[in-house]
């Protein structure tokens, strides 16, 4: 591929990717692609398979960019107490770092993918493991080095941890009203100060 070709596939995924984002696979016309890109049909069609290949490179654009984040969260303080703390404080501002993807992509992706695009939603599920595994490893290294005690093995906890911090997200999505997602997270920096720290 030529660099030319390399630059307009980059241009066509970043452009398209929160479009794909907040209104979905079904929801998004092909219209609207060539509206955001600029860009023909043929041109878009001549860098990607089919609307569904595009889609899903629309996804791992936006998951790459969560990721990145939480490994640069994780990656930011020395012990695992630490890691947590940013971690939690990250999603405290989730809204606003999701916002130029469209919304969350875990949530609004995974939600969308369910009934009608099959390896959207596998990416979906993927891109959960792959978050779940990076907090469980903080957890079962701190639990290592006797600066946790977990009450439940690190992956189980790890889930938890995720499922009530996707569940402000959504919860804050639905109603608009972001103290779910505040509250949430500042009973979670309780519950990892009274619950876990050794």
């Amino acid at each position: 591929m030529s660099k030319k070709a390399e630059r307009t596939t980059a241009y066509i995924i970043e452009t398209v990717a929160p479009i794909f984002n907040k209104h979905g696979y079904i929801g998004t016309s092909m219209s609207d692609l060539t509206e955001a890109t600029g860009l023909t049909k043929g041109a878009i069609y001549g860098n990607f398979e089919n609307k569904e290949a595009l889609a899903l490179s629309a996804f791992e654009y936006n998951r790459n960019q969560l990721l990145s984040a939480i490994d640069e969260q994780l990656g930011a303080e020395e012990d695992s107490l630490g890691k947590l703390f940013s971690l939690i404080n990250f999603y405290k501002q989730y809204d606003v770092f999701t916002l130029p993807m469209g919304g969350c992509p875990i949530l609004n992706v995974g939600i969308d993918a369910q009934g009608n695009n099959t390896l959207l939603a596998a990416a979906v599920k993927e891109t959960v493991k792959d978050i779940e595994g990076k907090i469980a490893l903080v957890l079962e290294n701190g639990a290592k080095q006797n600066e946790l005690h977990l009450p439940v093995p690190p992956l189980q906890f790890a889930k938890q941890l995720f499922t009530m911090i996707q569940g402000a997200v959504a919860m804050s999505t639905i109603t608009r009203d972001r103290k779910y997602l505040i509250n949430t997270l500042t009973y979670l920096e309780h519950l990892v100060r009274k619950e876990i720290k050794k």
